[in-house]
């Protein structure tokens, strides 16, 4: 009986492994060369680690077993302390993987800076100097993404497109809540901050569909912030785009403030004509006309501040897309109900008026441009 229940137990692990073998690992098998040189670097990092914890593992078991009570063979030397050999072996080699991870690290850190732009499509396969990058503007709303195709006059929601082997420019910021703009099978995660823009340098060498995501948790819809990715053929490209202009709609100002209200679950939309500016407002973060864009308030710090009379601006420094008088909000689902209540704690921030008339700072900060 024991060892028919040493049987079973061991057969119970089976069902595990077929589980593990319908994971998509599409961090470790992706289809963009960034993201290629990202895996690479993972393996190289986990391979020189384990240069290193693989024998350490075995020569615990090793002289666990070794020097084991019974083993009356083992020389047993209690006034042993020092070698000089040992010593230089246990200190040598990690200092060789430190040196080697931190060559890694360094070449890697600038080759896969996300706002240098691209000198290869492929690894064997350089840039060529006529290829025009597609330009994409990334907005990250409660609880979805906009995307700007500003060379095609065109706007997505929760969908976006590009042509393989072509170079994408992301600009990307968001409206009210930091989030982080990841494409597992294009390029590492890069964050998205309003009144800030980051950018990012990809490039997809595959068609297919691949999923988007917020990696960066951001309330209530943050479960549910999702979108799809496509890589395609350049005529597949220009259907795409030709669909969004067939079956898009305008965006202007009221329409974007009216998709800003969070929601979730916000189904795929296209847009066929977009304000001239749109995105820049987005970014300045006056994309309502009665808010102050944050390259005014820079303007107006670079000269010293706005003296007495800065008190007239409150109104237009309370960006939240929220009801700032209330401490409740209540994000709006894609069909129209009412989602759960999510509660908002103290969330003040030195120097920013929270819209009730109070403010946790008397001086009001400064603004920049800036990635991560």
């Amino acid at each position: 009986m024991p060892r028919l229940s040493k049987i079973f137990s061991r057969l119970s692990v089976i069902p595990l492994f077929l589980l593990l073998s319908g994971c998509n690992l599409v961090v470790m098998a992706p289809s963009g060369d960034i993201a290629m040189q990202q895996r690479d670097l993972i393996i190289i990092s986990v391979v020189l680690m384990l240069i290193i914890i693989i024998p350490v593992i075995f020569l615990t078991l090793f002289f666990a077993w070794r020097y084991r009570q019974s083993n009356k063979e083992a020389t047993y030397e209690p006034d042993w302390h020092h070698s000089t050999r040992l010593e230089l072996v246990i200190w040598s080699a990690p200092l060789a993987i430190i040196i080697a991870l931190g060559a890694v690290t360094w070449i890697s850190t600038h080759q896969l800076d996300p706002y240098r732009p691209l000198d290869r499509i492929a690894a064997d396969k350089p840039l060529s100097a006529d290829v025009k990058p597609l330009t994409v503007e990334v907005v990250a709303l409660d609880w979805k993404w906009l995307f700007f195709y500003p060379e095609y006059g065109i706007a997505t929601v929760n969908e976006m497109a590009a042509p393989v082997d072509r170079p994408i420019n992301f600009k990307i910021t968001a409206s009210a809540v930091m989030n982080s703009f990841f494409i597992p099978a294009l390029a590492g995660q890069i964050y998205a901050m309003p009144g800030m823009e980051t950018k990012l340098h990809a490039v997809i060498n595959h068609p297919g569909e691949f999923q988007g995501l917020s990696a960066n948790y951001s309330g209530a819809g943050f479960s549910n912030m999702r979108f799809k990715f496509h890589g395609l053929d350049q005529a597949g490209f220009d259907q795409w785009v030709q669909k969004a202009k067939s079956q898009g709609t305008a965006l202007g100002r009221q329409e974007y403030l009216a998709l800003a209200k969070p929601s979730e679950r916000e189904p795929v939309r296209y847009f066929n004509a977009v304000d001239d500016g749109l995105y820049n407002a987005i970014l300045n973060m006056c994309a309502d006309p009665s808010k102050m864009c944050m390259s005014e308030m820079m303007h107006i710090d670079a000269k010293g501040g706005g003296g007495k009379e800065s008190h007239e601006n409150r109104e237009r420094l309370i960006y939240d897309n929220r009801d700032g008088a209330s401490a409740e909000v209540t994000p709006v689902k894609a069909d129209g109900n009412a989602g759960h209540t999510m509660q908002h704690g103290d969330n003040s921030m030195p120097g920013m008026d929270m819209g009730n008339g109070s403010s946790s700072d008397s001086s009001t900060g400064s603004a920049q441009h800036q990635g991560h």
